[in-house]
């Protein structure tokens, strides 16, 4: 009997351990705290879901309580044997219909929201807003349908409109997940999916790579960076002005920008819609706020990445495809990159 209370114990206070880790995490990262139309429709279903599934265990609990105390064999009791009630139809048609009632509660409501969520007829129309998405190992491409805009990790949206999403992979199957603002949607290589997004407020929202991809899987993160319509359209006229040619302000950068080119990294990236896609696009590299989508935006941990990116992310596609670089060069291309700001709007860190 001890041992039994020990392990129910520990039980206990992992159970309750699990509940309240459930709580920690951030704000932008986190289906809990909607601000945005697909997040908010998934947390009505998730509420309807546990008001129904909290109806069925309180009644099931309730009823195996009565049954337990009102049934039990007495004090004097000899081979006690309740009243039977098999074939009771009354019995049987409620504990049938009951059931059949709270699938349609919850499949009515579910198929609604997923035909909802999945209408992209808004796409077609004048001044829809549509990306092209490209999930890659382990970052993700942005492609701005109509205003020749290309970026990299940071997807700059308007609040309060729907920016419609055309999802492909170039290598394995990946899942686009903005938590705090949508819902999931797999990304595959053969067929295009769709989807939009919509945020209600603004800030810097976390996404996530949802389905796993390789070995760095975790640290594939990108930003949905929502603005206001005024801020948007300034931000798409600056990253349509960019010049890739564009020279550095200081003597440093400026051998950075040298040895960036002769070391054909244009062969991979592309500033503005000039070089490849290879890899990230890095158009505005420099207000973003994280080095390979999840390290501390620093000179010092950009020039760490450029050095040995396979420390960092193992199985990215940049690792031993560029000839060595020392540390001094590194240190130079990185803060050619940092100068790389073709915009004024930049995401809030605080809501990082």
């Amino acid at each position: 009997m001890k041992g039994w209370m020990g392990k129910f114990r520990a039980l206990f206070i992992l159970g309750v351990l699990a509940l309240v880790l459930t709580g920690c995490g951030k704000e932008n990262l986190t289906a809990f705290v909607p601000k945005g139309y697909g997040a908010e429709s998934s947390m009505k279903l998730i509420i309807l879901s546990i008001v129904v599934m909290t109806f069925v265990f309180l009644s099931v609990m309730i009823i195996y309580t009565i049954v337990l105390f009102r049934f039990r064999e007495k004090k004097g009791q000899e081979d006690y044997i309740p009243k039977q009630v098999e074939g009771n139809k009354t019995l049987e048609t409620i504990w049938t219909v009951i059931p059949i009632i709270l699938v349609f509660v919850l499949a009515i409501p579910t198929v609604i929201a997923t035909f909802d969520l999945a209408d992209v007829s808004g796409a077609a129309e004048e001044g829809a807003i549509s990306v092209d998405v490209t999930g890659n190992q382990y970052w993700w491409h942005f492609e701005y349908q109509g205003e020749e805009i290309q970026t990299s990790q940071d997807m700059y949206i308007p609040v309060g409109e729907k920016v419609y999403l055309n999802m492909i992979s170039s290598d394995v199957i990946h899942s686009f997940w903005v938590p705090t603002i949508a819902g999931k949607m797999d990304v595959n290589v053969e067929n295009t999916n769709q989807m939009y997004i919509e945020a209600y407020e603004e800030g810097v929202y976390w996404g996530k790579c949802a389905e796993l991809c390789g070995p760095s899987h975790s640290l594939m993160d990108f930003k949905v960076v929502a603005v206001s319509p005024e801020e948007y359209e300034q931000w798409v006229a600056d990253m349509q002005s960019v010049d890739p040619e564009e020279e550095p302000q200081d003597a440093v950068a400026v051998e950075g920008k040298e040895l960036f080119e002769a070391n054909n990294c244009m062969t991979c990236h592309a500033i503005g819609s000039t070089g490849s896609n290879v890899a990230p696009n890095l158009t505005n590299f420099g207000n973003r706020t994280k080095v390979a989508g999840f390290m501390e935006m620093t000179p010092e941990n950009l020039a760490d990445w450029i050095q040995d990116p396979e420390k960092f992310k193992p199985g990215n596609n940049m690792t031993g495809t560029y000839p060595d670089v020392s540390k001094e060069d590194a240190e130079k291309i990185a803060e050619y990159l940092m100068q790389l700001k073709h915009t004024e709007i930049t995401p809030d860190v605080a809501g990082n």
